[in-house]
């Protein structure tokens, strides 16, 4: 395939998560774009990664300085052999690997004016504000888009400037909303009433067309019409009356921006606020950056890291600055920190995509960015100069800002990664510059997937070499290469109660903590039940295209991640997918279940192990697949193929129209209206490319499921075709209701024909070839899904979706880019220095959402763990041991078992509900009574792991630790009361 920026077709197999972010159009306005990234330190490093994986023209490196021990902190792809090389030659080679797409060159000259006119988007990282300003005034001249980036210690800066008019396409990247229309008046400011069906989203301000409204055609086709005011769109008292239908779309309008250059905007800034919290820091720290710049010019140095007598001045007045803040940026300002660069890097990336593509909205122009909250939380925790000072070694730039001690904290953490995917890689790389687990610690990761080609635009780690092999392994072997010293280990293991046995007691008692990596609801709530249980903090964090988060669970401070849940994605009635569809997305979930239904459900049926007793409709399902409808040929599945087309896409729509003719009336209105759109049946041809896509996907499914060869020859299939004879169409004259004796007895003795048959056949199951929706490669799943969904379109006049648009829909996929996925893990390592101090502060934690499109910020401090009516929290039990003396919970004193193998039932409950008794109706009458009733008294003198034996009639494995039991209380009103559950530790 051609590269990049020579009008070459996209290649969808690699850009696929991204497609679904940006769109072709966009992609390709970027392939056409060259961009210099100037200082390859680990600000530079990080956005020249984002952008080569984004799929831009080229990526010139420029770096005039040399490799340094401090710069190791966060530039990945220096080695400590690389010291004293120019930073961007070394990189050059590393960063090419990325993506073949896109010539990676490096530079070490100087910045003419004339070089840089080579160039659509400069980036400068890493320059004096000097050249920052000399720059800036001839890109902004000269129609060149600039951005400018920089980082120090726990502080980042970022300016945009797109020039004094740039187009943005398209300003959020949201699927354009559609509506069905209820109503439109005729007025001077006609009024369009939706179906109330859901909330239709429009705001005053969109724009929209219409289409398939019936009696005011007029609207019909027209041009983009602006809502006014919710609801008024243009004069239609001219216009016919309305009758009814019609489906208003919004339309994406092209806006315009205006950008001030970088010496005119340094006087009077515009920011982007990221912190509300945060409310003058902005102000504050464009004046400090501008004071830092004036004291490294003056002293051509920075100040060192927490002297107690560096003080820097600038441009700014003295009395204007917030000394405390001020006095921060000075004493980090030579630190060099891998999450602060993920997270500033992420950010100027996607500004550069911005840039080049026209899509999304620009930052206008200033972002700053502060974590002093990752300092100490101790009044009398005072950094100083000597402990701060360089060493020498990997960790300068980190040691600079937290110290040694800090360090030593890191190596010694033992964290388990659950996932090597996108957000699994970029941590990876994070914990690796950190020094996370450098020493005595280890990083344990577990995936179980191995990688795809799709993954490569988004999981930096892994290269078009290593596809097909484990996702942790590999993911393990590159950070590896990044910081030698780092322990990690790799496993394929999917977490579940499949694998306690493995992630046991042990191993979880032995963790600092978790991080998920996880792209499924079901695998969080699961990782955050036994953070909860083992009282172990969690770091979650997710993306969905240009949208990220975090979440952050400390024990004992705040809620869980289950504590709060999204509300459960709606469903399709089931009478909409089967007869009376009205979206794309409803034809495609319809052909999804055509799929299941026709080609994985039988298959399985077939593996079921018989004989043995099954279901009636499980036995009339193997029989109809191993007997009436069973395939000896290709020709067999071709004439299966075309016969399953004419039912589903002639005959059944004539059926459907046989009970509801067109112009049936219901309640006194047209049964086919409102979201009720009229189909009409098909009529079959071989010169019908979707026919044949369609025939074609479901002949060769067909023989895959069976093991028979099958074929993609289009002119012989056209031939085989030709032979074939449908049966004629002859409509039911409805639903059957009375079936006689005689019919009974002959459906019974059918059943129990086949059950016999089904028995005594022996057949081999044959598993057709499964592919993900978003494989590249020759993909009979997809193409089926394809064809089925948008023939079913085709019967009811539903506008059809191309291959790229039915994956993101069929096969929901989750659309991503590296942009986003590099700033969210930026912030979830800031998250984990303050777990490794031991922050103990609510308000020192950060939740955090991010959208990159709009751009939105967004950054809170956790919710707290609510607690419960006897004062406890998700937290709390109760803590029983069963051999040794110890406090037999967290609320009474000691008690020591009168046998040495065990508590029983009685001992174990008298304290707990004594602790109860005591700490919430002290004086009072007790509440809390054991209900002594048959069953309980059976058990009640057992000792607790032979009740757990009797009742689950299973022995204990050697892994289980503990025992959970779950107490059911009433207090004195009969009311349920929630209390804590008791973990019983058996060994």
């Amino acid at each position: 395939m051609a590269k990049n920026g020579n009008d070459a077709e996209i290649d969808e197999g690699l850009y696929s998560r991204q497609l679904y972010v940006l769109g072709h159009d966009a992609m390709k306005r970027m392939q056409s774009s060259n961009v210099l990234i100037s200082g390859l330190r680990g600000l530079g490093v990080e956005i020249a990664k984002n952008v080569i994986l984004g799929g831009v023209k080229s990526v010139t490196l420029h770096d005039q300085g040399v490799a340094e021990w401090k710069d190791l902190s966060s530039q990945f792809y220096l080695r400590e052999e690389d010291l004293g090389k120019n930073r961007a030659e070394v990189s050059q080679l590393r960063l090419a690997e990325l993506n073949s797409y896109v010539p990676v060159t490096s530079f070490t000259g100087a910045l003419t004016n004339e070089y840089l006119t080579k160039f659509q988007v400069v980036v400068l990282t890493n320059s004096s504000l000097d050249e920052q300003i000399c720059i800036g005034d001839f890109c902004h001249s000269n129609g060149i888009k600039l951005i400018v980036a920089d980082t120090r210690g726990l502080f980042g800066q970022l300016f945009c400037d797109f020039g004094e008019e740039m187009t943005v396409f398209d300003t959020n990247g949201e699927q354009p909303l559609s509506a069905m229309i209820s109503m439109i008046t005729k007025d001077s400011a006609g009024v369009v009433t939706c179906l109330d069906e859901a909330r239709h989203g429009f705001e005053s301000g969109d724009f929209v067309t219409f289409t398939e409204v019936q009696g005011m055609t007029e609207l019909n086709g027209c041009d983009p019409i602006e809502i006014k005011t919710l609801g008024d769109i243009c004069d239609t008292s001219s216009f016919s009356d309305y009758v009814r239908g019609g489906i208003v779309t919004q339309v994406k309008m092209p806006k315009k921006v205006a950008f001030k250059s970088l010496s005119s905007s340094m006087a009077e800034p515009e920011f982007l606020l990221t912190d509300f919290a945060k409310f003058d820091r902005p102000g504050q720290l464009h004046m400090g950056f501008q004071a830092l710049h004036a004291f490294e010019k003056k002293h051509s140095r920075l100040p060192k890291p927490w002297s107690q007598v560096n003080t820097f001045t600038g441009s700014a007045k003295q009395e204007q600055l917030d000394q405390a803040i001020i006095k921060k940026l000075s004493c980090m300002a030579a630190g060099d920190l891998a999450p602060i660069n993920a997270f500033i890097g992420g950010l100027a990336a996607q500004e550069v995509l911005k840039a080049c593509t026209g899509k999304f909205m620009p930052i206008m122009q200033w972002l700053y960015f502060d974590a002093v909250e990752c300092l100490p939380e101790a009044e009398d925790a005072v950094l100083t100069e000597e402990e701060c000072a360089p060493r020498n070694c990997r960790y300068d730039g980190q040691i600079a800002v937290f110290g040694s001690k800090l360090q030593e904290l890191l190596a010694k953490q033992r964290y388990f990664l659950v996932g090597a995917g996108a957000i699994g890689c970029e941590l990876l790389k994070n914990f690796a510059m950190m020094g996370l687990a450098s020493g005595e610690g280890e990083v344990i990761v577990t995936d179980m997937d191995t990688i795809e080609k799709s993954n490569l635009n988004r999981q930096f780690l892994f290269r078009p070499w290593d596809v097909t092999k484990m996702k942790s392994e590999t993911a393990a072997a590159a950070v590896k290469l990044m910081n030698p010293s780092v322990r990690i280990t790799g496993h394929q293991n999917r977490v579940g109660s499949d694998t306690e046995k493995v992630y046991d007691d042990e191993f979880f008692e032995s963790l600092d903590g978790v991080a998920n990596a996880l792209d499924n609801v079901d695998a969080r709530m699961y990782m955050d039940r036994r953070c909860v249980y083992y009282r172990k903090p969690l770091l979650e964090s997710g993306t969905l295209g240009t949208k990220g988060n975090v979440q952050v669970v400390i024990p004992f401070l705040t809620e869980s991640y289950s504590s709060s849940q999204d509300p459960p994605e709606k469903s399709i009635p089931i009478c909409t997918l089967k007869n009376f569809p009205n979206a794309i997305e409803h034809t495609l979930q319809w052909a999804r279940d055509e799929f299941e239904g026709l080609f994985k459900q039988p298959v399985e049926n077939r593996t079921l192990k018989l004989p043995g007793a099954q279901p009636l409709e499980v036995v009339e399902a193997v029989y109809k697949s191993l007997v009436t409808d069973y395939p000896h040929s290709w020709e067999d599945c071709v004439a299966w193929a075309r016969n399953h087309w004419q039912c589903q896409y002639n005959n059944n729509i004539r059926q459907l129209l046989h009970n509801f003719p067109p112009d049936q009336v219901s309640s006194g209105a047209p049964f086919w209206s409102g979201p009720k759109r009229c189909p009409h049946p098909l009529e079959f041809s071989t010169n019908n490319d979707l026919h044949m896509d369609y025939i074609m996907a479901a002949a060769n499914l067909l023989a895959q499921s069976y093991g028979l060869p099958g074929s993609t020859e289009r002119s012989a299939l056209t031939k085989l075709l030709q032979d074939i004879k449908v049966p004629e169409f002859i409509p039911k004259s409805g639903v059957k209701i009375h079936v006689s004796d005689q019919e009974l007895q002959s459906a019974n003795a059918s059943i129990g024909k086949r059950r016999t048959v089904a028995e005594l056949i022996l057949f081999v199951p044959v598993n057709p070839e499964q592919r993900k929706l978003d494989d590249d490669d020759t993909n009979f799943h997809m193409d089926f899904i394809v064809a089925a969904s948008n023939l079913r379109a085709e019967n009811y006049d539903i506008p059809p979706a191309d291959r790229h648009k039915s994956k993101l829909i069929a096969g929901k996929i989750i659309p991503a880019i590296a942009t986003t996925t590099a700033a969210v893990v930026g912030l979830v390592c800031l998250e984990l220095l303050k777990i490794i101090q031991g922050h103990t502060k609510l308000e020192s934690y950060k939740n955090g959402f991010m959208n990159l499109a709009l751009p939105f910020f967004a950054f809170s401090e956790p919710i707290a763990a609510p607690k419960h009516k006897i004062d406890w929290t998700l937290w709390d039990r109760f803590e029983v041991k069963g051999i040794q003396e110890f406090p037999c919970s967290t609320l009474s004193s000691c008690l020591r078992p009168s046998l040495k193998n065990g508590w029983t039932c009685r001992e174990l409950l008298y304290p707990i509900f004594k602790d109860l008794f005591n700490s919430n109706h002290a004086g009072g009458s007790e509440a809390y009574e054991i209900e002594e009733n048959e069953m309980f008294l059976c058990f009640y003198f057992h000792r607790m792991t032979e009740i757990v034996t009797k009742v689950s009639k299973k022995k204990l494995g050697k892994h289980v630790k503990a025992l959970v039991f779950e107490l059911c209380c009433n207090d004195e009103t009969e009311e349920d009361v929630e209390v804590p559950y008791v973990r019983y530790t058996i060994r």
